[in-house]
């Protein structure tokens, strides 16, 4: 009998299955390859727009949802499925091409920003680092990437009805992800361990393709691990000060054994900022171990290291206190056999200063021939940033570079503008990105085109914006008057500037706002409206970043301010897609010089958008005139509130002097010619700058072949070169102090100024001890004081002369054989005023990559 009782229910799993025919929309859905191919992105999206949306445009997860119904409606679309054949035809030529004989090269960053569905990063290093694997998979490069697997990524952003940020860690589901397990030999999934106080560390390997690159991601959520050590793949950036030191322990140590495991032999080792510093020392316990002394193995891993700092910030650069470096490398420094104090050494300044923190970015640049910073300037300010480590060297004297970032031009530009470039460029436009004369041509294109384009891109954003902020004032309750007075505030003919970034204090964010009477009034111009969109995240531990969003939140509530300063919450790679697409102008107002680089600027410059920034970062050598506006590069006034009063007052002047005056001088068909110019000289002259084909290409030249050569001339015929060189620095070091002055003739200036063209006569000898003629070299310099700064103005080697060795007074009466060697210089000065000079002594070696590779210095 059946009894009438509640629901009785069990589950059905019913796996989605991709018809057969279909599969090869699956393979182009699990390389990461669709997201920067237009013609791949329509395809999904044109399965349903719907569903293409609500999934937040994630391929797999689209192809999961649909039904078997969807599926048969897809098999007898001939249309879908001519393009499906084209694509995938595209796909495997682009895949099957073949490789350039490029150095190997392994590259290493804590975060990969590749997609928005793909919760790999937090801002623009990650995007930086995904933009930089996907022009190395255009271009073939010979490169293999690691990172970790976030199971929750970087927070999500909600704002409160009082504008405090809220995180939100919502987990990403793997399934939906373009990864794969790595398999060993036997099938099993393939796993890397690392020795922690008291336990071992395991981490599974995945794999997403992007394109022709491999990101291997460690995970350590699994069940080998204690509940402490599963948090440590949880959230980038997450948790207290030691869950990032595991982090960057399973990045550095794992990041190489993974390599080693999967039987990788990179000649180049590319340190994407100092988070994965610690696979130096990996490297060198395995050199060491293979029968390597210590000084050997860091020759070797030198030779084929490079190091990129990202920031000009103290706080952005890790470091961490001795007593939690000795519980975790105690032992790890005595399987070198190297001595604790020359351990933590490594990682410091100063040696004996207890106090000092193990800087990973000092570990970095010790472990590394090679040193960049990402523009211009940052180059200048990391060399000063770093100096402490050379001592005897003034910064502009450092061997530290710089290569300014860029962007991926397909992954940022929008399609409309892409297919302009196309008709307009010709043929070659990937292999030819980084050259003005093939961007030149923008010039011939019709004004009115230019801002047909720029309607449509606005368009589009005007609608993405609207539907957010609906959707986020709906869910704080705000009043539907509030709702409805916001969305008819937008108008595709007013003008927008967008300001969205990571929001951290020095970025300046509310600079807008120091006169809020005057800012008022500019938006609320009836003939020449303007709106602000502002987005960006703050750290869950910046404090002042997050005042910043509710300051900003809080005037954007103000009826004055209301539907012309906008807030959307949770900036993502998507948001920041539409908005560098779709506004007029990109702000930015970073405290001078604290702007590394900086990239969404060049994402808008691709997009026909102009730019207003400080003369900081990229914008320094972008700029120009005639397409955007800028703040001096040089401070006005020590004090940073005094300057930044400055600044604001700029601001608004060029606002309502140029900017705005310039945009609304439209004839009858809604064109400023004026404008227009503007946006194409921005197009022909500043973006082929900073594509990242450009970037990749810098990164070659400059770097990679060369560390690629001379690693492959260090690891020779059993490493002779390394043996070598590590003795003769062993030599040098053993005897450095034994070098004495022992005569010195210098023209005496205290008496007379030397005439302008006469030389500087000058002779040293000195008694070299064991060392010979060939190991020791002395120059003059010439500097001049300014701003309590040195300036080199001249250098000069001064010339070697062998004396035969005499018997030289020893300490106690007691004689000894030196090797003198007299230095002369004879000098003509070719310019006039007052200098200073001194005299410098310092060993000189065929080996040495450069004079920082070997810093010992001693003055005369």
């Amino acid at each position: 009998m059946i009894e009438n009782n509640p629901p009785q229910w069990k589950r059905l799993y019913i796996q989605s299955k991709v018809p057969t025919e279909l599969e090869r929309l699956e393979k182009l859905a699990n390389n990461l390859w669709w997201s920067w191919n237009n013609d791949a992105i329509d395809l999904f999206a044109s399965i349903d727009q719907k569903k293409w949306n609500e999934v937040n445009h994630n391929p797999i997860a689209l192809l999961d949802i649909l039904d078997y119904e969807e599926y048969q409606n897809l098999l007898s679309n001939a249309s879908f499925m001519k393009k499906l054949d084209a694509i995938s035809d595209s796909f495997e030529q682009y895949m099957q091409a073949t490789p350039k004989k490029h150095p190997a090269i392994a590259y290493f960053c804590m975060e990969y920003g590749l997609h928005a569905s793909f919760k790999l990063y937090s801002g623009g290093l990650g995007v930086l680092a995904g933009d930089f694997l996907k022009e190395a998979s255009d271009e073939n490069v010979n490169m293999v990437a690691v990172g970790l697997l976030y199971r929750y990524g970087y927070f999500n952003q909600k704002l409160s009805i009082h504008g405090e940020q809220v995180a939100h860690y919502d987990p990403q589901r793997f399934t939906y992800l373009p990864i794969e397990p790595v398999r060993d030999e036997r099938g099993d999934w393939e796993k890397v361990q690392v020795q922690l106080p008291g336990r071992v560390l395991s981490a599974k390997v995945w794999k997403a393709n992007v394109g022709r690159i491999a990101l291997y991601l460690l995970d350590t959520d699994i069940e080998e691990n204690n509940d402490e050590d599963k948090f440590i793949t949880h959230q980038l950036y997450g948790g207290n000060q030691e869950n990032r030191f595991r982090q960057e322990i399973l990045l550095g140590i794992g990041g190489i054994r993974l390599l080693q495991n999967l039987g990788f032999h990179p000649e180049v080792f590319h340190l994407n900022e100092g988070h994965a510093a610690f696979i130096g020392l990996e490297r060198l316990r395995r050199y060491v171990q293979e029968g390597l002394t210590i000084s050997q193995a860091t020759e070797v891993i030198r030779s084929s290291s490079l190091f990129t700092t990202h920031t000009p910030v103290p706080a952005g650069h890790d470091g961490f206190p001795e007593g939690m470096m000795w519980h975790y490398f105690n032992e790890f420094a005595n399987a070198m056999s190297l001595s604790w104090e020359k351990f933590i050494a490594l990682g410091r300044i100063d040696p004996n200063n207890k106090e000092e923190i193990f800087s990973m970015s000092h570990l970095a640049s010790k472990l590394s021939q090679e040193v960049n910073g990402v523009s211009r300037i940052h180059g200048e300010v990391s060399r000063h940033m770093f100096q402490p480590l050379y001592a005897g060297f003034e910064p502009d004297e450092l061997h530290i570079d710089y290569v300014t970032n860029s962007v991926h031009y397909y992954t940022w530009t929008a399609k409309a503008w892409q297919d302009l470039y196309a008709k307009t460029f010709g043929k070659g436009l990937q292999k030819n990105q980084a050259d003005v004369k093939v961007w030149e041509k923008i010039k011939q294109v019709p004004d009115q085109e230019i801002i047909r384009i720029k309607k449509y891109q606005k368009a589009i954003l005007i609608k993405m914006v609207k539907q957010r902020l609906e959707n986020n004032m709906r869910a704080r309750y705000e009043s539907p008057k509030k709702i409805v007075a916001t969305m008819n505030a937008f108008n595709e003919n007013t003008l927008i500037l967008g300001f969205a970034r990571r929001f951290a204090t020095y970025k300046r964010a509310t600079l807008l706002f120091r006169n809020p009477e005057r800012l008022a009034k500019i938006v609320n111009n009836p003939k020449c409206p303007v709106q602000f969109i502002f987005a960006g995240k703050a750290h869950p531990a910046d404090k002042g970043g997050q005042e910043l969003i509710r300051q900003i939140f809080e005037l954007s509530g103000r009826p004055e301010f209301l539907g012309k300063i906008i807030f959307l919450e949770d900036y993502d790679m998507d948001i920041a897609r539409v908005l560098v697409q779709g506004v007029d102008v990109w702000l930015n107002t970073p405290t001078r010089p604290l702007e590394a680089s900086g990239t969404s600027g060049m994402k808008a410059t691709m997009n026909g958008v102009l730019n207003f920034s400080v003369l900081d970062g990229w914008w320094a050598e972008g700029y120009r005139p005639d397409a955007g506006w800028a703040l001096p590069e040089q401070r006005t006034y020590d004090n940073q509130d005094i300057q930044n009063e400055l600044d604001a007052e700029t601001m608004y002047s060029t606002l309502e002097h140029e900017i705005i005056p310039d945009y609304y001088n439209q004839n009858e068909e809604g064109v400023s010619h004026r404008w227009v110019e503007r946006v194409k000289n921005a197009i022909a002259y500043i973006a082929p700058q900073f594509t990242m084909k450009r970037m990749m290409d810098d990164y070659h030249q400059k770097f990679y072949l060369k560390l690629a050569e001379r690693h492959k001339m260090m690891v020779k015929d059993d490493y002779k070169a390394t043996k070598e060189l590590a003795a003769w620095k062993a030599k040098i070091k053993g005897n450095w102090k034994e070098i004495n002055v022992v005569e010195r003739d210098i023209y005496n200036f205290a008496n007379a100024p030397l005439p302008l063209g006469e030389d500087i006569k000058a002779s040293i000898v000195l008694d070299l001890g064991e060392l010979s003629s060939e190991d020791i070299s002395v120059e003059l310099l010439i500097a001049r004081r300014q701003d309590n700064q040195v300036k080199i103005i001249s250098k000069y080697e001064m010339k070697r002369q062998k004396i035969k060795e005499a018997a030289i007074a020893g300490g106690e009466g007691n004689s000894r054989n030196g090797q003198l060697v007299k230095y002369i210089c004879d000098k003509k000065v070719t310019f006039s005023g007052v200098y200073e000079y001194g005299f410098r002594v310092y060993p000189s070696h065929k080996l040495l990559a450069h004079r920082q590779d070997f810093s010992l210095i001693s003055w005369i």
